[in-house]
């Protein structure tokens, strides 16, 4: 039995004999994702990709956090057993990053404004522990470290120490533009694989470095959902961005060990190092450090 098949055969207990047949949607390099209809409604059946525990995913978490957003998929089944999780499939379209930082920069904050509130989650997520367990993770296996991840894992440290202790709510902390869609009337965000209770700062920037934001639009971000752009929360979503990048790169270079999909996980890791890098270059980020040292909420 495939492995499709199996998670059809083990879901139909609770939902009954699918409607019509499994289609595959494009996109995605984690996993694999099914429209069917199921139980009178439109579904979408996720597979999850190979070890993807490694990558910090609790599948139990993800469907926790999918069930308390307000602005995703309702969760139609799920499956401990064998970790797949069945979601109404959004009837939407595709969101275009420029529309994130643009007409829809204020719909988007108050997005995430929603989420924070939200009930807490019984999984964290930092992106300092993602990191240092990605990088245990890839030395187990054997995987080279990216070139310049000891200049960034220093800066890592020292932007810790510039921000202190955050607020923790929760929050999604994977905000890539493929992850929206808009159903006609509102903002719809999917995938929460990485939910968890963590800092809305980081929510932002993740947001910001994942569909390209200008420094106009960080200022906009920022306004839009702390009500003015200071200075000092600025500054912390630059540094934030930093963190964002570095963990999506070493996200990547486990990825190169563990996953099946046909994707150039050695490049995306590279390309995400040298934005980390060519950050630390700037010749503000001394200032960016020094000013954050003032964010605590």
């Amino acid at each position: 039995m495939t492995e499709l098949a199996e998670a059809i055969a083990v879901l139909s207990g609770e939902l009954g004999p699918p409607e019509s047949e499994p289609a595959p949607l494009l996109g995605g390099i984690t996993n694999r994702n099914y429209r069917l209809r199921w139980a009178g409604r439109d579904c979408v059946l996720r597979l999850p990709g190979k070890d993807t525990a490694l990558l910090g995913i609790d599948r139990v978490a993800e469907r926790d956090a999918t069930a308390a957003a307000a602005v995703a998929p309702d969760v139609v089944a799920f499956s401990a057993e064998i970790g797949c999780l069945v979601t109404e499939f959004v009837e939407g379209r595709a969101v275009a990053a420029e529309e994130l930082r643009g007409p829809l920069l204020e719909e988007v904050a108050g997005a995430l404004r929603a989420i924070h509130a939200g009930p807490p989650l019984r999984h964290t997520f930092s992106p300092w522990e993602r990191v240092d367990a990605y990088r245990l993770t890839a030395r187990r296996h054997g995987m080279p470290l990216p070139v310049g991840f000891q200049e960034v894992d220093l800066a890592a440290d020292r932007i810790a120490e510039a921000l202190g202790p955050r607020p923790s709510v929760p929050c999604h902390n994977d905000l890539l533009t493929a992850n929206f869609l808009h159903d006609g009337e509102r903002l719809r965000i999917l995938d929460w694989e990485y939910a968890g209770m963590g800092d809305p700062l980081f929510d932002l920037a993740n947001l910001a470095a994942n569909n390209e934001f200008g420094e106009l639009d960080e200022a906009r971000l920022v306004g839009a959902y702390y009500g003015a752009p200071r200075p000092d929360l600025l500054a912390g979503l630059r540094l934030m961005r930093l963190m964002a990048a570095f963990w999506e790169a070493m996200w990547a270079v486990v990825q190169s060990a563990v996953s099946e999909l046909d994707f150039d996980f050695g490049a995306y890791a590279a390309e995400h190092l040298a934005r980390v890098r060519e950050r630390l270059g700037d010749d503000r980020f001394a200032g960016w450090l020094h000013d954050a040292a003032c964010v605590r909420s």
